[in-house]
């Protein structure tokens, strides 16, 4: 990404999109966990519900703008395998954080009694360790991450596929897998907004590291070995930091590598011509 795009208007409408949409994400998730009267909680499937539902909502609004991806964990896997640079990357992921800030600090605010906010933050149950909160992590973050880049080549294929929908419910399959075992994260910035307004960090490190390693994972898994375009050439390139796209035409045409090259080559010369 060039330094003109960074000043462009739709490159800050993105990264506005990504802080709006992680701070109605973490509020919903946290607003369903508060518990009901008497103290009583409503388990897992309230949240579950609450995150799917608002997944499918906000892929509507900010899923052109900025591909809605309200994760670092999800932004990461797409600057592994190349789907987005790294400038960007950085940006989405800083609103990301800043939006699940804002949103744990909007129901704190919001909160009759401040105690009932220890149901925000992500703890490790008493009867497992990190390590097993740890794989639960990975586990729902790979399901949820390998979702995500199949509906993505779907659309790049044009299939008529609901994507958002299937990408709701695979929040939703994680948060009813992992939240006995670890919360079900699944999300970087859901849990750092919490910590960052109670002042819990206890094991806080192992919500980073699990659902970066399962997404990276996951996008890694799907765009070499899973989609349609995936290749030896297709890895080598992403290796060597050569052009994937070219790579994967030619994977999906059939084409020879040197012909889609020659191709694409000719099409940046006429565009520069035109622009000239």
């Amino acid at each position: 990404m060039t330094w003109r795009e960074l000043r462009s208007r739709q490159f800050w409408r993105a990264m506005l999109a990504e802080l709006l949409g992680t701070l109605i994400l973490v509020s919903a998730v946290l607003g369903a966990s508060v518990p009901g009267p008497g103290d009583v909680t409503g388990g897992p499937m309230y949240p579950a519900v609450a995150v799917g539902v608002v997944v499918v909502a906000l892929g509507h609004c900010f899923g052109e703008i900025s591909g809605a991806q309200m994760n670092p964990a999800v932004t990461l896997s797409l600057l592994a395998t190349r789907r987005l640079d790294v400038l960007r990357a950085l940006v989405y992921m800083a609103a990301q954080c800043v939006g699940a800030s804002l949103g744990a600090g909007a129901l704190y605010l919001a909160l009759p009694l401040k105690t009932t906010a220890d149901h925000f933050v992500n703890r490790v149950p008493i009867e497992l360790n990190a390590a097993q909160a740890l794989g639960t992590e990975v586990l729902c973050t790979f399901q949820l991450v390998l979702t995500v880049f199949s509906v993505e080549d779907q659309r790049r294929r044009e299939s008529p596929e609901p994507g958002n929908l299937a990408i709701g419910l695979a929040h939703t399959a994680g948060v009813l897998i992992g939240a006995r075992f670890s919360g079900a994260s699944m999300n970087p910035a859901r849990s750092l907004g919490p910590a960052i307004i109670t002042g819990f960090w206890e094991n806080h490190w192992l919500y980073w590291v699990g659902p970066v390693l399962g997404g990276v994972l996951a996008g890694v898994s799907h765009e070499f070995f899973f989609a349609r375009s995936a290749s030896r050439q297709k890895l080598v390139a992403c290796l060597t930091c050569k052009d994937i796209e070219i790579v994967e035409t030619a994977s999906m045409t059939g084409s020879s590598l040197s012909t889609v090259t020659q191709n694409a080559m000719r099409a940046k010369q006429a565009n520069k011509q035109e622009n000239n």
